[in-house]
């Protein structure tokens, strides 16, 4: 896709989404709590809910300092867009990083021994983004590009349904290519037994914009850094219905839980990765009880406001 040229249209009307009213306890349905819920429902349920602090890796740290060069890098004149410039920015962006959540620090350097104050270590640490910046280069020159949208918040409620929402690192538009959404990843491309995951993801988010905005995206697309691979769908109306009704099915799941209270825990090879091990009964732990306000006989949750924002 070349350069892409913005219709004003767009700056405002269906693209400037607004905060709806979801679930009293359980908010909005994201992509990634989908993918919580079908992982397990009580890993849903300690990040959705109870909302359990969990501890961030290097890997997930260096991930948001990528992302956010590469959303500031549009803010520069096109022909200062290069890959030199980017890695410039590295060093400055994780200070206001850190600025904004100061316990990201932590996660700096290889071991635990390291100083993660020491400028060295600290500037070995950022040397690990620079990869993933020039395999963006390789893979795009945003010098061509104008994106119409960055870190765009999306969110539409269905009809008798969850209200969906959601973050795009990038939205493209062009006059004659049409819609292309952009999102980043860090890692690799995923192989094909863990595909359908990555295009859940991506229906999600042409459902949303085609439903928000009335377009219907002519592309989406996940660029993958880690490896220099794209996965990409065009969507097809007639699927995203078929996908809208899958997603309002996963909701009615999800309510059918809540309004139960069976948090029941879904073993599988992922539990390796998970943080709440401790606290899971599937791996010998004790189960938290579930807090006052999201029980389902409590009186108050209807009005707890903030956790309609959850998502």
């Amino acid at each position: 896709m070349t350069t892409n040229t913005a219709d004003p249209a767009t700056e405002t009307g269906g693209w400037r989404a607004e905060r709806h009213q979801g679930h009293p306890v359980l908010g909005a349905l994201s992509p990634s709590r989908a993918s919580d819920f079908t992982t397990c429902p009580l890993l849903y349920r300690y990040r959705t809910i109870d909302r359990l602090p969990e501890p961030t890796s290097s890997a997930m740290a260096r991930g948001t300092l990528v992302h956010t060069v590469l959303e500031d890098i549009f803010d520069l004149p096109p022909d200062d867009r290069t890959l030199p410039t980017a890695v410039s920015l590295l060093a400055g962006t994780w200070q206001r990083i850190v600025g904004e959540e100061p316990e990201l620090a932590a996660v700096v350097g290889t071991a635990a021994s390291e100083d993660n104050s020491d400028p060295a270590v600290i500037a070995g640490w950022l040397r690990g983004a620079e990869p993933l910046l020039a395999t963006y280069f390789r893979m795009e020159n945003p010098s061509l590009l104008n994106p119409a949208h960055r870190e765009l918040h999306v969110e539409v409620p269905l009809p008798d349904g969850p209200v969906l929402r959601g973050f795009i690192d990038r939205v493209d538009i062009h006059q004659q290519a049409g819609i292309r959404i952009v999102d980043y990843k860090t890692g690799r491309a995923p192989g094909p037994r863990f595909e359908q995951k990555a295009m859940f993801q991506l229906r999600f988010y042409a459902l949303v914009v085609w439903r928000m905005t009335g377009e219907l995206p002519a592309l989406l697309q996940l660029t993958y850094l880690g490896s220099g691979e794209y996965l990409r769908l065009v969507p097809d109306p007639d699927d995203l219905v078929t996908f809208e009704s899958k997603v309002r099915a996963l909701w009615d799941s999800i309510v059918a839980v809540y309004d139960s209270g069976e948090w029941t825990p879904k073993p599988s090879r992922l539990c390796d990765w998970c943080s709440f091990q401790q606290l899971c009964p599937a791996k010998g732990g004790e189960m938290l009880p579930l807090p006052e306000r999201a029980r389902p006989d409590s009186t108050s949750h209807p009005h707890n406001a903030e956790s309609a924002y959850t998502g």
